[in-house]
């Protein structure tokens, strides 16, 4: 159904209708720009989020880890908190998250229909929707923290049309090419760009491209960046951070990926007097934190563990968590999008792996199972399926209990996975 024949839900519509007709309004998915999405936020009134501290996270990876963490240590301290994230894995829902809960269905409907009712002939994406109606519900919710991820790039993405007062860069890798270009270079001039004058930019990616630095001396940014501004160390079972204010010791280590987690302290001390966030509350908040999808375990007999990893730079981290499980033959479920640079995943990845069980991804993007199976070097252990189904089937039969099965490559994988059980 094109844009100019799709009627709005009626009222009392279930949140599903409201999801296709957002699909069929727009169908162009990926619609980069802010000037549309940003004149439907002045008529909402929620291009700002008045009396509410705001961080936005960006990066190529580690976005939803950093801000699990970050809510983590926010909520123990005792305050109100929303975190808007992407993509979601079971239930869109999931995406809008107040105090720990994912929002209501008549709360994102209620939402929906008054961005319908202010839009008029403004045409938005499925992503800008639902970046207005987190908005909306976390203007209502009169919170002391809304933390933004972005969903692509950041210069361009729809949640950079509200000003951040923490902007943070977790890592900075290729992705999302026919967007951000080809170069580390021209990735981190996009991811900067959520950047504002005046303003703590804390940058986590070690190798930081010097576009970064450039746009944050062009909006006068105050940098704060990993090997400069802040360090730390893995020091066997535990974990050290050494930044400007703070010096912690002996930390435990975190179940979401380190580097991330320096990342938080670092924008914990961005923010300074504006909250109070004691020391202890850092270490329990970053070792308690979790996440759907990011190193997830779903069984133990046998060990299964979910990784929404989909490119190169995730992949190489993927492949280094696998020393927590010593000794175990690993065998791997992927699933990928034509779209990712999957061959060097599956090269990244194949060492370390004994037997693959690779799944055709269903749409359009999704790469046949046959063709994930080719990318892999000659003499690899591969079985390929047609559907999630027999792939589960046939990786949790094969499995036995020295082993670990990881299942990885895309969030439609890891979905698709979690849904079966």
């Amino acid at each position: 159904m094109t844009q100019e024949h799709a009627i709005p839900p009626a009222s009392g519509a279930p949140l599903g209708e409201w999801l296709d007709y957002l699909l069929a309004i727009h169908p162009t998915e990926i619609d980069m720009g802010l000037t549309r999405v940003t004149q439907v936020a002045q008529r909402l009134g929620v291009k700002s989020l008045e009396g509410t501290l705001v961080v936005t996270v960006g990066g190529t990876n580690g976005k939803g880890s950093t801000c699990a963490m970050l809510e983590n240590i926010l909520r123990r301290a005792g305050y109100r908190v929303g975190v808007y994230s992407s993509p979601h894995i079971l239930h869109y829902n999931e995406r809008i998250r107040i105090n720990g809960v994912d929002a209501a269905d008549a709360d994102i409907i209620h939402a929906f229909e008054r961005i319908e009712a202010a839009r008029a002939d403004i045409s938005l994406t499925f992503f800008e929707f639902a970046t207005l109606a987190g908005l909306l519900l976390f203007k209502q919710a009169r919170l002391d923290v809304a933390i933004l991820e972005v969903g692509l790039g950041g210069r361009l993405d729809a949640t950079n049309l509200v000003d951040a007062d923490i902007a943070v860069v977790t890592s900075v890798d290729l992705d999302h090419q026919a967007y951000l270009g080809n170069t580390r270079e021209s990735v981190g001039r996009e991811k900067a760009g959520i950047f504002r004058a005046g303003r703590p930019a804390v940058v986590g990616e070690p190798d930081m491209p010097a576009t970064v630095a450039e746009v944050a001396n062009h909006c006068g940014a105050l940098l704060y960046r990993v090997g400069q501004d802040f360090q730390y160390q893995r020091e066997d079972a535990f974990w050290s951070y050494q930044g400007k204010q703070r010096s912690l010791t002996k930390m435990p280590l975190p179940q979401l990926p380190l580097p991330n987690a320096a990342t938080v302290i670092a924008a914990c001390e961005a923010i300074g007097e504006r909250l109070s966030l004691s020391d202890d509350v850092l270490v329990e908040g970053i070792a308690t934190a979790r996440l759907a999808g990011r190193l997830e375990e779903l069984s133990q007999s046998p060990l299964v563990i979910a990784d929404v990893a989909h490119n190169p730079h995730a992949a190489r981290f993927l492949k280094s968590e696998l020393v927590r499980w010593p000794g175990k033959r690993v065998l791997a479920l992927c699933g990928m999008l034509k779209d990712k640079d999957y061959r060097e995943v599956l090269n990244i990845m194949h060492p370390a792996v004994a037997v693959w069980y690779l799944v055709t991804l269903e749409g359009e993007r999704g790469t046949r199972a046959d063709e994930l199976a080719s990318a892999l070097p000659p003499g690899a252990q591969a079985n390929t399926f047609d559907s999630m189904q027999e792939a589960r089937e046939a990786i949790l039969k094969d499995a036995g209990e020295g082993d670990v099965v990881i299942v990885f490559g895309s969030f439609y994988t890891v979905s698709g996975f979690k849904s079966l059980a």
